[in-house]
């Protein structure tokens, strides 16, 4: 059996350290994340404050440590309910087939045209800015997508014999889904969706910046970047380390992802 490539244990590695970290923020972050010092607005980076203050005194690194809890939970939120309903309705599509099948492809056709950003605020800004309500947007948003790739993996799996087998058997239609269907295309399911959760939370940080995600105070990496823009060319502390967790978390699920894709392309070929 091949071993997962070196490019998915370093992914893993830093994803793992994120999350351990934001688990553990009440244990390494020094301060509160609300705690603001007046006497020390704008410091830069230093022993006492490892990555500097913001403009209300607020230690950053603490800030950065605690709302590692939210950008992760939103990225994980949104690719398990993008995913997980693709997952199902695109099996579902793709087993049921004939007319069933072509309405369900035409809607999402359809769905897909759309400019989902657009809609993405559109519906942030309707239904109110918060982590709950980006979560279902941008998750909900991804659905068509993850049901078109997911058809496609099912259409193959039904003409197996297995799956051929139990129709004849006369195995009913949710049996076949839970039994046969999704478990084969888990494997699927879990390479795209841990290299969606790179670009789920960008898209959520930037929704964040513009004021549609976390509201301030409650750290999150999209609201510290947004706090630190107007003091990006002096202290530019504020902004930009906010923004390197931001491209290191993208980074570590992109090779994750990158690395479970290779692993199930080397499957294949045997």
């Amino acid at each position: 059996m091949r071993r997962l490539p070196a490019i998915f244990w370093t992914g893993a590695a830093i994803i793992g350290v994120l999350i351990l970290v934001s688990i553990a923020a009440p244990l390494i972050a020094p301060y509160s994340p609300t705690h603001s010092e007046p006497a020390a607005i704008l410091e830069p980076p230093s022993w006492r404050h490892l990555a500097g203050t913001d403009q209300l005194g607020r230690d950053l690194f603490s800030r950065m440590v605690w709302g590692g809890r939210a950008s992760l939970a939103v990225a994980f939120g949104v690719v398990a309910l993008g995913v997980g309903l693709g997952a199902v309705l695109g099996a579902a599509v793709a087993l049921a087939g004939g007319w069933v099948d072509m309405l369900a492809m035409r809607l999402v056709d359809v769905v897909v045209a759309m400019p989902s950003m657009v809609i993405a605020l559109a519906l942030s800004a309707a239904l109110g800015p918060s982590l709950g309500n980006l979560i279902l947007v941008l998750g909900l948003l991804s659905v068509p997508y993850y049901t078109r790739l997911f058809r496609g993996e099912t259409l193959s799996i039904r003409e197996r014999p297995f799956v051929k087998a139990a129709r004849a058997s006369g195995a009913s239609f949710p049996r076949i889904l839970i039994t046969h269907i999704l478990p084969n295309i888990a494997p699927v399911i879990a390479t795209f969706g841990s290299g969606a959760l790179g670009g789920a939370l960008v898209i959520a940080s930037a929704l964040s910046f513009i004021g549609l995600g976390a509201q301030p105070p409650t750290p999150e990496w999209g609201v510290l970047i947004y706090e630190g823009r107007n003091t990006l060319m002096y202290e530019w502390w504020c902004a930009v380390l906010p923004g390197l967790l931001v491209a290191l978390a993208a980074l570590g699920f992109v090779l994750a992802g990158d690395g479970l894709r290779d692993r199930l392309d080397a499957r294949g070929d045997h």
